[in-house]
Parts: C-alpha cells; structure tokens; sequence
C-alpha cells in the first residue's frame, strides 16, 4: 500500500490540464472508504483531505472526532479526482476523469477490510452505482438503504448546499442517525 500511494501522490496524468497535488489517504486496515469529489482550494494547499467546511460537517455528519476521522484504521479518502480541478463558472470544475479508472481498482484491492463506501455527491455516486444510481442526487440519497450494505450514498457537505439541505429535512432527521449507527458499529465495535 505504501508504494502504491507514494505513486498516486507522485501521478502527473493530468499536468498539461492543471497543477497536479495528489491528494489521498488510506491503509490497508481501512474500514471505512470516503470518496468525494475532488480537493477545494485548501485542502490543495494543505493537503490534508477534508480540512475545510465541507469536512467539518462530513465529520458532524459521521459524529467523529479529527483523531477518528483521520485515523486510516477507520477511514481511507480516496477522492474521484486526486487533484484540485480548478474553478469554473459556478464553483469548482468537476472531478478530472483519469483519477479514478487509474487508482480506484488498485487501492480498493489493498484494503481487504473495507466494510463501508461512503460515496459523496454524484460523481461518486454515478460512478460506482452505475445505472443504479437514481435520477437525482436527492433521489438516490432518499433511498440509500438500496445501496446498503456496501454503499451509504451522502449529498456533498459543503455549505453551497444549506438549501438543498434546508430543502430536505429527512435527511439529517432519518439519514444521518443511520449513518451514524453504521459507522460507530464499524469503527468504535470493531
């Protein structure tokens, strides 16, 4: 696993797009995996996954400390784009397209302890869902018990979306606590 990140974290496959900060996070003794969309514009300075607002309420969202969040024994980040995409019209550009048929496969066969894909916001979602995925996000989301038990489907935390959250009260009100449970069962039980 260390070899194959310290690849990841030197990859170059889009350096004529943009400026390449791989960024990813996990271990072979990772139980639960997180894959976002791609790295904002701190977390490309950082490069620490999820050191923003939008993980400040992902980690709200989940009901676990940094210590927790950040311990690869519980958690593996692994984003559809390694690489901050750049903005564009109405925010960030969308994840580059060559990250994840490039590493997706190879990190998950080195993390034989996954009990839990956490799949955040569309991308994630179409990706890995495939023709599964429902319509909308917000449709998906709503019936995330679907995806159960491997896959637990999130909209993105990010603050750019208190509407679709204020919007959506079941969500926090029935979503969340289950998440929750899940995750605590998996990381605190284990």
């Amino acid at each position: 696993m260390k070899k194959l990140l310290a690849e990841i974290r030197k990859c170059k496959i889009c350096i004529e797009h943009i400026d390449p900060r791989p960024v990813v996070f996990a271990s072979e003794k990772s139980k639960i995996l997180i894959v976002g969309q791609a790295p904002g514009t701190k977390v490309h300075a950082s490069g620490i996954p999820w050191d923003d607002a939008s993980g400040k309420q992902l980690r709200k969202w989940l009901n676990v400390s940094n210590d927790d969040f950040y311990d690869t024994s519980n958690f593996g980040i692994v984003p559809m784009g390694f690489c901050y995409p750049g903005k564009g019209k109405s925010g960030d550009l969308p994840p580059r397209k060559e990250c994840a048929p490039q590493w997706h496969l190879p990190l998950l066969e080195k993390m034989p302890d996954l009990e839990l894909i956490l799949l955040i916001g569309m991308y994630a979602q179409n990706y890995y869902l495939k023709n599964k995925a429902k319509r909308t996000l917000t449709e998906t989301v709503n019936h995330y018990e679907e995806y159960l038990p491997k896959h637990f489907v999130l909209p993105h935390p990010s603050p750019r979306n208190r509407f679709w959250l204020s919007k959506n009260p079941w969500f926090e009100e029935h979503v969340v606590p289950d998440l929750q449970k899940r995750v605590h069962q998996i990381i605190l039980e284990n």
